[in-house]
């Protein structure tokens, strides 16, 4: 197996592992619905979760590509890496 297969396999594991939480699904639904990018406490209202839980939940999903996270001063906004998608999961974001 070849480096490259490999990292792409561990990436698929990350996206599947992400994307079997409710609260994440809802997270991804409402940035890919909203077209637009949202600060941490607008995701945190999505489900009424603590700030904690908030970062928690927006931490796997950076780390599985589904969301790119641009910081600005102290904020932090959120958006959907839609290559990530469009590369492992084609035509899932429609189906949301």
């Amino acid at each position: 197996m070849t480096t490259q297969k490999i990292i792409n396999d561990e990436l698929r594991v990350k996206i599947f592992k992400a994307l079997a939480d409710e609260t994440r699904l809802d997270i991804i639904r409402a940035l890919y619905i909203s077209k637009n990018e949202m600060n941490c406490g607008e995701v945190g209202h999505i489900r009424d979760t603590t700030k904690s839980n908030t970062s928690y939940h927006l931490r796997t999903l950076k780390e599985a590509k589904l969301i790119k996270v641009r910081k600005e001063a102290q904020a932090k906004y959120m958006s959907i890496d839609l290559e990530t998608f469009q590369t492992y999961l084609p035509g899932f974001l429609d189906t949301l």
